[in-house]
């Protein structure tokens, strides 16, 4: 007898949950996603406003600057974009990561005694100052791209600044750091009368006001408005008070103090750039990224390798198929130490690296059940390029067998935003770390440590060289299809980032999530390489897991070599947003792991 059930609907709940923990956000006008709610609420506002996606993507920029500190960035650092402008069709990449000073060389730093340039927490911090390079870029994408103006754009990271905002949980627990309270004492005062209560971590909702950084925000923006000739000469004197008005002065005596090397010189001269990118087709689509200013290429190479591989046929997060995608990852790093560095100096074999022949020779290196027990050797990318030259030497670390979590870095955010006019803009922005850097309380930031990220060694492509730009972690990507752009992919997490992206994409274009299901998955990330940042930690064998990853998979992954490392994340505050070209439908999601957020018009 069959018994025959009715399913009533009740108001206090549902039959099934959601798939994800955060719904995808949906929209036909606009969207934005970023690392946390007042940064995407500022972008909002210039939407609603009528601006479009840049001048969204610049004011949520600069109010992250006031709200996201903790995620190690500042108005006196870093950030790297993908844009898409569907006016012009224009697709680009814009980089504003600073370079190194002019009195930054090799010679410089081993007369310090430095065979590497050091960070802190020390009192040789100041030596990695880098160039601030995020407010050129910013005034350069207004300008090229934008439609308000910089008072308008800015209006809400002052509101931020000078009013204050409510202290939230994510920014508290990273206040109890040790490391960055001793970098503040180091060089009092330091953050202390900015971001504490007597030198105590403030409650939850607390306010927190930053006078010095709402003072550099009206600098620029008062220079703005007394420039009335036209709206190009009012966004160059937003730029020219930062970089050699009286910003630039108060940075170079601010620095200078400390003990770093910058002049005005330094600052007057840089410029952020339009680069074209670098591409490679997977699975159906184009994925573009930038050139090897930044590790952005390693997720071309790797797409490559894995065209190589029937990932769908291994299953997600299948043992077999974290033991390909890490075995390719590491690979490419081992390609990334030896090649990769600012093409403006160094001859680089991008093509050659980029080449599907060159990445079905290193596919075959790939064991399916044993894994590489340190970092690989590079490979020969140089037969398949026009261009002819030799591998650098690698610069190896002293490994470390057993120590803390490598991949719980907390810096860097990600904005990602959509519009109804079909533009698409993300950028990844960073630097200026509490622990690693100096924060100046008369400049309401921390300078970028970014030249961290050289080494010293003559004739390699990411040696220190005066005015060039450091090999940066900072990446981001646009996916296209049919030759229309559809998808922007973003995350943080220094040397996870890149690995962090690769697993999205796979996500999406492999497995068919959508974004908010692809930044909730389980990640995973290899430990196995020279990590970028001071003092280059290398765990040699390590693969990180998340706590998502069952044990049973972490148990067949040990069978293969690996060692298992669990950790809370492999990259945090990922964005993957889409549009639907057919019917325009733009969809985004926010990253859990975070206090990220997405918002819709």
């Amino acid at each position: 007898m069959v018994i025959q059930q009715t399913i009533h609907n009740f108001e206090q709940g549902d039959v099934v949950l959601p798939e994800t923990g955060r719904p995808v956000v949906r929209s036909n006008e606009g969207v934005i996603s970023s690392g946390h709610y007042l940064t995407s609420m500022a972008g909002m506002k210039m939407l609603m406003a009528g601006g479009n996606a840049f001048d969204a993507m610049v004011a949520a920029s600069l109010a992250a600057a006031v709200v996201e500190p903790i995620a190690s960035y500042s108005l006196l650092a870093e950030g790297v974009f993908m844009l898409y402008d569907s006016d012009s069709g224009d697709l680009t990449s814009l980089n504003g990561q600073g370079g190194a000073p002019g009195a930054a060389t090799p010679e410089f730093y081993r007369s310090r005694g430095h065979e590497r340039i050091p960070t802190g927490p020390g009192l040789d911090a100041p030596l990695s100052f880098t160039q601030p390079g995020i407010v050129d870029a910013f005034t350069a994408m207004l300008e090229r791209y934008g439609s308000l103006s910089f008072a308008e754009v800015v209006a809400p990271a002052i509101s931020y600044a000078e009013d204050g905002i409510p202290h939230y949980e994510y920014m508290l627990e990273r206040l109890k750091s040790r490391s960055g309270q001793e970098q503040f004492d180091n060089f009092p005062p330091g953050g202390w009368d900015v971001f504490y209560d007597g030198r105590q971590v403030p409650a939850p909702g607390a306010l927190m006001v930053q006078p010095g950084l709402a003072n550099t925000l009206k600098t620029m923006r008062d220079a703005s408005l007394a420039e009335t000739d036209s709206r190009s000469a009012s966004l160059q004197a937003a730029r020219d008070a930062f970089y050699c008005g009286p910003i630039a002065r108060q940075f170079v005596e601010s620095t200078k103090a400390v003990g770093g090397i910058f002049t005005m010189e330094d600052l007057a001269g840089y410029h952020s750039k339009f680069a074209e990118p670098v591409t490679t087709t997977f699975n159906g689509h184009q994925v573009w990224g930038q050139d090897t200013w930044t590790q952005g290429p390693m997720l071309m190479q790797a797409l490559n390798i894995l065209e190589n591989f029937d990932l769908r046929a291994m299953g997600h997060n299948s043992p077999a198929y974290i033991h390909t995608v890490a075995e390719t990852l590491k690979l490419c790093f081992g390609d990334r130490e030896a090649f990769y560095g600012d093409p403006d100096f160094a001859a680089v074999p991008i093509d050659g690296l980029l080449s599907k022949e060159y990445a079905a020779e290193r596919a075959q290196l790939i064991d399916p059940e044993g894994a590489y027990p340190a970092q690989p050797q590079p490979g020969d990318p140089w037969k398949y390029s026009k261009l002819s030259g030799k591998t650098a030497p690698q610069v190896m670390a002293e490994p470390i067998y057993a120590g803390p979590d490598s991949s719980g870095d907390d810096g860097t955010t990600h904005v990602s935003v959509l519009d109804k006019r079909g533009n698409l803009v993300c950028g990844t922005i960073s630097g200026g770390s509490f622990s690693k850097s100096v924060f100046f309380p008369e400049l309401g930031a921390c300078p970028s440590t970014r030249i961290e990220m050289f080494n010293c060694e003559p004739g390699h492509p990411n040696v220190v060289e005066p005015g060039k730009r450091p090999r940066t972690t900072l990446v981001n990507y646009i996916v296209a299809k049919d030759g229309q752009p559809v998808m922007t992919v973003g995350c943080p997490g220094g040397d996870n980032q890149v690995q962090g992206n690769l697993q999205l994409i796979l996500n999406s274009l492999v497995f068919g999530m959508d974004p908010q299901q692809a930044v909730e998955s389980p990640r995973f990330a290899t430990a196995s390489n020279v990590n970028s940042f001071y003092p280059h930690v290398y765990y040699p064998g390590q693969l990180d897991l998340e706590d998502g990853i069952p044990e049973r998979t972490a148990d067949a992954l040990r069978a293969f070599g690996h060692k298992i490392h669990r950790t809370a994340n492999c990259g945090l505050g990922a964005t993957v947003s889409a549009r639907d070209p057919k019917t325009r439908s733009l969809s985004t999601g926010a990253d859990p792991r975070r206090a990220c957020y997405a918002l819709a018009l």
